[in-house]
């Protein structure tokens, strides 16, 4: 009865987990479902979604290109659409006409195409500022030189079109990638885990950036409503994690077999997360798996500690070399027991990430 005491296999389990949660809050990560924690380690893909996780998400005006009108007009047209949109995009437009001064309008009827682009009236106006995906989808066809340039170069180009037959023009924003992005890229796939894009840019833009990170595989041209449709379809193969930081991401891990969420990003997208980054840094999906394996371990470790000595122990203390004048007394067996108790807590506390 003494040799079998269960402190240690009682222990074993609750602390591993108690000292992984710790190492986890140091490590910047906010663990909001144990289970999806614990999933983690048996990961064979990452999907990321490019804008604000694996980019910085600081979009910036950097081409604008007039057809038939005058940049100012073009930009003015644009700015006053997008006034009213919290998008990176729209945000972006509006402070690079802010900067060269230029007097917003008012607009009206403005509508929100999500994943598309928006539309509204000025002076009476239908005017729109739309993705390739919506030109593409209307079936509008175009060649410009300067536009084919840009894209080429993967920056995300957003067009804008009057009465939603005449191009007005274009314009083009860079994002920047994370220095992060290519090193967690590079220790995911040293671990054997596939790494795939997801974003609802052109192929131009999806291209280059994941050409630049290396990346097994993207998914462009994404609708919002798709993006969780895309998971299931990996999930078929891998078992997947899903790192993402806004709205439009929320289905897409909810879907997927661990969600992990960027801190600065949506609360719906915190909400419904698994795990939370929460220093914005794409390095910390490798430390959340990094940190689940090496939790599974030490629980097996421990587990082994627990019941392996009783294995010897419990035949002794029956009596089973009782012939040959061998006994396990209480006391010694109390000593195993103490023993095995302490092993158990010192390996725990010996984790490290």
């Amino acid at each position: 009865m003494v040799i079998t005491c269960p402190h240690a296999l009682g222990l074993a389990v609750p602390l591993v987990v108690a000292v992984s949660t710790s190492l986890a809050a140091k490590s910047g990560l906010l663990i909001r479902n144990r289970q999806a924690f614990e999933r983690a380690k048996d990961l064979q893909a990452v999907i990321f979604d490019k804008t604000g996780t694996l980019t910085e998400g600081k979009l910036e005006v950097s081409d604008v290109i007039p057809i038939g009108i005058n940049e100012n007009h073009l930009l003015q047209i644009a700015a006053s659409l997008e006034a009213n949109s919290e998008h990176p995009i729209a945000q972006a437009i509006v402070k690079k006409a802010e900067k060269e001064g230029i007097n917003l309008l008012q607009p009206h009827k403005f509508q929100a195409l999500p994943g598309k682009g928006i539309e509204g009236f000025l002076d009476n106006q239908k005017y729109m500022v739309v993705s390739p995906n919506y030109l593409k989808e209307i079936g509008f066809e175009f060649y410009d030189k300067k536009i084919q340039k840009v894209m080429e170069e993967g920056k995300t180009v957003v067009f804008v079109l009057k009465d939603e037959k005449e191009l007005l023009g274009a314009i083009a924003l860079a994002d920047k990638i994370r220095e992060e992005s290519k090193e967690a890229i590079k220790k995911l796939k040293e671990m054997g885990i596939k790494c795939i894009m997801l974003t609802g840019d052109n192929r131009f833009v999806a291209q280059f950036v994941a050409k630049e990170l290396e990346m097994d595989e993207y998914f462009a041209e994404v609708l919002p409503h798709e993006k969780a449709d895309k998971v299931k379809e990996v999930q078929k193969r891998f078992i997947t994690a899903m790192v993402g930081d806004g709205v439009n991401d929320a289905p897409a891990l909810a879907q997927a077999d661990v969600g992990i969420a960027i801190g600065a990003g949506t609360d719906v997208a915190i909400e419904t997360a698994d795990i939370i980054l929460v220093r914005n840094d794409p390095r910390d999906v490798f430390t959340v798996i990094n940190l689940s394996r090496k939790t599974y371990s030490k629980m097996k470790q421990n587990l082994l500690w627990a019941t392996g000595y009783n294995i010897f122990a419990i035949p002794l203390a029956a009596g089973i070399l009782y012939p040959l004048g061998i006994l396990l007394s209480p006391a010694i067996g109390a000593i195993f027991m103490s023993l095995s108790t302490v092993i158990v807590a010192i390996n725990a506390k010996l984790f490290k990430v």
